[in-house]
């Protein structure tokens, strides 16, 4: 069984973070630099460092463009400072300038001329079809090709989405330049290398922390996150998490490697941490810019358990008659809830009552609560997310002296055990006459 892939984004997330959080993992440095240098582009080289945040060491990865195709990304007070054309003081907090990290880091913007007041730098334009074909001549697997195709089409599709505009009509500017294809082919390359080295074929990521704020791009001021990030994290319903920082935390690359990997939001219930790797963000924030990416192992369970994630329903009725409690359970069991019962209980002033429990997938809270709310005198129902384990089952239908009966067959640590369909009992019985207990026992006896 492969190892899993958990992001902790409590710093956001950025494309070089994340590569250089999977090269710690693990990655192969030697296929990245491979891929690297058989870009079909100049103007830029890579390093791979440590650097210290805030007393810990990380791992550095960062992509150094020359004098004719450097930008302001990587200043502080370009981005969040008093060198914007629009005033926005007590918008931003004050963003200590490390001069040891002054390095890139890329907010992905469509294509404008970048003005500054030092003069101007000319940035080549291009489309999603030119990025891809620069790309595909990069020396890579099919797999990882393929991912950095689907990184760079999610950041296209939100650009085009953005500003109003068919994809193939979107020139890209930030995110057509070369740090950003450096960046994406980067990303694909180390997670290929990840799948190899450990079979990994889950991906948890619980949510992204984002900043608020705004940030100066090629467009003047933007709200936090950017239009980018926010289709990207609509458009494939990846939880965030808005943290009381000023800044932006998460990039249009880092949102769209995320959308384009992972394969869970919630965590498994429990599991072991193989190996952890640190990605240092080229930004200084209060918060210390760090990603943190782990490989772990789901912990052994009995042969034939699994765990998988409910939600539970209860409420409190004390004015409700049986017959009526009676309906709401076949309406809750009719529209899809997994489990229905009542309990007993005496509420405040003594007064004799049922607590219901409704246990049902997170896509059915909805319907489940609006009838109990309909059909019950309930005016308040408690939800709770819970973890457990269950056995392997299947339905099979076996035959029988009085015909054929649907049985339920569970397994654990290799052994069967199985329970018949009431209602084929039930029916059996009232045809025949014999006791429903016998049926019961004969059925499970011969089929044993």
């Amino acid at each position: 069984m492969g190892r899993s892939l958990y992001w902790e984004c409590n710093a956001g997330i950025s494309g070089d973070m994340a590569v250089a959080a999977m090269l710690d993992l693990g990655a192969s440095e030697t296929r990245l630099m491979r891929a690297l240098k058989s870009l079909p582009m100049d103007g830029f080289r890579t390093e791979i460092t440590k650097v210290m945040k805030n007393g810990i060491e990380c791992n550095d990865f960062n992509v150094i463009l020359d004098h004719e195709h450097d930008n302001h990304d990587h200043d502080m007070d370009y981005l969040f400072g008093e060198h914007t054309h629009h005033h926005h003081d007590g918008m931003l907090n004050q963003v200590q300038h490390d001069e040891k990290e002054q390095h890139h880091h890329h907010d992905e913007m469509l294509n404008q001329v970048q003005h500054d007041e030092g003069g101007h730098h000319h940035h080549e334009h291009r489309n999603l079809a030119d990025v891809l074909a620069i790309i595909d001549q990069a020396e890579m697997t099919d797999r990882a090709r393929e991912l950095a195709h689907k990184i760079f089409t999610i950041i296209a599709e939100a650009e085009s989405k953005a500003h109003g505009k068919p994809i193939d009509e979107v020139h890209f500017h930030e995110v057509g330049a070369i740090d950003s294809i450096a960046d994406v082919t980067a990303l694909a390359v180390c997670f290929d290398s990840l799948q190899d080295r450990f079979g990994v074929d889950r991906v948890y990521v619980p949510f992204l922390c984002e900043g608020t704020g705004t940030v100066r791009c090629q467009h003047g001021i933007l709200p936090i996150p950017v239009p980018a990030v926010a289709n990207i994290i609509s458009e494939y319903h990846i939880p965030i998490k808005i943290i009381p920082d000023r800044g932006e935390f998460v990039t249009p690359t880092g949102a769209a490697f995320i959308a384009a990997t992972a394969t869970d939001y919630t965590l498994p219930p429990r599991g072991e941490i193989v190996h952890n790797g640190l990605g240092a963000g080229k930004r200084t924030y209060e918060r210390p810019s760090i990603l943190r990416g782990y490989t772990i192992e789901a912990s052994p369970t009995n042969v034939g358990c699994s765990q998988d994630t409910i939600w539970k329903l209860e409420t409190n009725i004390d004015d409700c008659t049986g017959e009526a409690l009676g309906f709401v359970m076949d309406q809750l069991m009719a529209a899809g809830a997994r489990d229905v019962h009542f309990i007993p209980c005496y509420m405040k002033k003594n007064r004799p009552a049922y607590l219901l429990n409704v246990i049902c997938d997170e896509s059915n809270i909805l319907t489940m609560e609006n009838i109990i709310f309909t059909h019950t005198t309930s005016i308040g129902i408690r939800r709770m997310e819970m973890q457990r384990t269950v056995l392997d089952r299947k339905e099979i239908t076996v035959d029988t002296e009085w015909g054929p009966v649907r049985m339920k067959e569970v397994t654990l640590n290799g052994k069967k055990r199985l329970s018949p369909e009431y209602d084929d009992i039930a029916e059996i019985a009232g045809r025949t006459g014999k006791p429903f207990g016998d049926i019961e026992r004969e059925c499970i006896i011969h089929n044993s």
